[in-house]
């Protein structure tokens, strides 16, 4: 997708100044918020945890429909798998924030990085537990 004729290749996007977004507007500025989401998307799948989870949600958000008795049911399922895709992608983007900043070793780095990590966590426990309690609903 970089490179591409549709998409700026990445020395292209560093020369934009970083507020030209600021001054598009309408279609123009959703066309080029799409492709910095889309990149971003591209980015996030090259990190195995995302890979990992997205295979999951590929699984999980069609079985929410099965699942779910009721749409707000099916909502919460598919929704906190959308979150933890969410959440993995906030942390890597800290997690590439920093080690963007320098490879030397910081306090404030290392507790960036640990509450990504547990932000993490959390929204894989939610969304264990919502699961568990929907699918001991179901059978038993």
């Amino acid at each position: 997708m970089l490179n591409s004729p549709n998409h700026p290749s990445t020395a292209e996007a560093e020369r934009e100044a970083p507020t030209a977004q600021k001054s598009r507007k309408g279609l123009e500025r959703l066309r080029h918020a799409l492709r910095y989401s889309l990149a971003g998307l591209q980015a996030g799948w090259l990190q195995a945890a995302f890979r990992s989870e997205s295979v999951l949600a590929v699984v999980m958000v069609p079985a929410a429909f099965w699942l779910g008795k009721t749409w707000v049911e099916v909502g919460m399922l598919a929704g906190a798998v959308v979150l933890v895709l969410i959440v993995e992608l906030l942390n890597t983007g800290i997690e590439t924030a920093i080690d963007r900043i320098g490879p030397e070793w910081h306090l404030l780095s290392k507790q960036a990085k640990d509450m990504g990590s547990a932000a993490v966590l959390l929204s894989l426990l939610l969304c264990g537990g919502l699961w568990a309690a929907a699918l001991y609903n179901r059978f038993v």
